[in-house]
Parts: C-alpha cells; sequence; structure tokens
C-alpha cells in the first residue's frame, strides 16, 4: 500500500515538507506519494495532509479562495492528520488575533504572531517533546506563540510558553520541523498519532 500525503502549496516550505515526510516513511518502511496542492480536489485523495508556514494572512486568503479550506477541515474531521506549522498553526488556530485571518478553527488554541521576534531574531532551541526521548532541534523564523489553550495538549513549551500542540488528528508547531534533517515531529504527526487513522500498510515492528 502506497500512502497519498498532501503538502498545501499555496506558500511556504513545500519541498522540505515534502522531503520530510518521505524520510519519516522510509523509517517505518513505508511508501508515501506527496502531492502539491494548490488547488482544490486534491485534499479528498490525500491519507496525510501538511499546512507549511510562510504568510498567514495570504495563506488564508488563498486556501479559503481556491476551496482548499474547507477539504481540510473535510479532512481532519475525517480523523486524517494534519501537522500545521509556523503560519499553519495560526491559520489552524481557533483564534489568530487578526481579522485578516479567516481561521479553520482545527486547533483549538488562541496565538500570538511573531511572538519571538521578527526575522532576524530566528534561532534553534533544543526542545523537549512529549514522546521524544531527546531534544528535537527546533528551529524558530517569525515564530508565533500560543497564548490560551482550550482542549488541545501541549507538546513542548519554550519560555514558559506553549509551541507545539496536539488536538485530535491535528499537530501544530511553531516552529519549522521541515528545516532539520530531523523528521520526528512528521513521525509523531503522521505516523504515532493515535487520534488519527492513517492505513499503514506496514509498522516499524513488522519490519
Amino acid at each position: 500500500m502506497t500512502l497519498t500525503a498532501g503538502v498545501v502549496a499555496v506558500q511556504g516550505d513545500v519541498a522540505e515538507h515534502a522531503a520530510a515526510i518521505e524520510r519519516a516513511a522510509r523509517e517505518r518502511g513505508l511508501a508515501v506519494d506527496v502531492l502539491e496542492i494548490r488547488e482544490s480536489g486534491l485534499v479528498p485523495d490525500c491519507d496525510l495532509l501538511a499546512l507549511p508556514g510562510g504568510e498567514s494572512t495570504t495563506i488564508s486568503r488563498l486556501i479559503h479562495g481556491e476551496g482548499i479550506a474547507p477539504e481540510i477541515r473535510t479532512h481532519v474531521e475525517a480523523g486524517k492528520p494534519l501537522l500545521a506549522t509556523c503560519a499553519g498553526l495560526i491559520v489552524a488556530s481557533s483564534d489568530a488575533d487578526d481579522d485578516r485571518v479567516d481561521e479553520l478553527g482545527l486547533v483549538d488554541v488562541s496565538v500570538e504572531r511573531n511572538a519571538f521576534g521578527r526575522q532576524r531574531d530566528s534561532f534553534e532551541a533544543p526542545l523537549v517533546i512529549e514522546g521524544l526521548e531527546e531534544p528535537y532541534p527546533a528551529v524558530f523564523i517569525r515564530a508565533p506563540a500560543i497564548d490560551e489553550v482550550g482542549d488541545a495538549e501541549v507538546l513542548a513549551t519554550w519560555e514558559d510558553r506553549p509551541v507545539a500542540v496536539r488536538d485530535g488528528p491535528v499537530v501544530a508547531t511553531a516552529f519549522h520541523p521541515e528545516l532539520t534533517a530531523d523528521s520526528r515531529i512528521h513521525g509523531v504527526a503522521f505516523f504515532e498519532n493515535e487520534a488519527a487513522s492513517v492505513p499503514v500498510s506496514r509498522t516499524a515492528g513488522d519490519r
């Protein structure tokens, strides 16, 4: 069986997410085809989905304008996993604190944009993340932070602020996991997310 992975490609690190998904699948002995999503009609074919960073207002405008937004909601409602990173977290949130962003309401959190500074303030931090044995080398670029958490589960914090959460089949991060060779976040989001219902041909234990 080959899984179909979608990367919403209206903006952001599309190729990097695709490569990270492929690495995470390969490490588990799984086959995956990656689709770049720029128009409606493709998301329903996807077993898993990534919503990359970029500019949250632009991403919001384009996914709603192209009819992708309702398909992302249906994907999550069906129990399929979604990884939303940086601006993707803002768009997936229930409150972006910005009238220009039409939130998807998939992650029960409110966020603050650019909470850790602008582009020149980018940094890497060793995050302790729930479910990972070793710290994760998280890359923060114009990163948001989570102000308030509703029903979502906090997976990691930095400077006492949540920066990674899980809400059902959705994992959302304030950082960019696609910008490191470490594919563990993509693994947690797509292949070790017990709240999601991804069909797999083999588990790691079967290799």
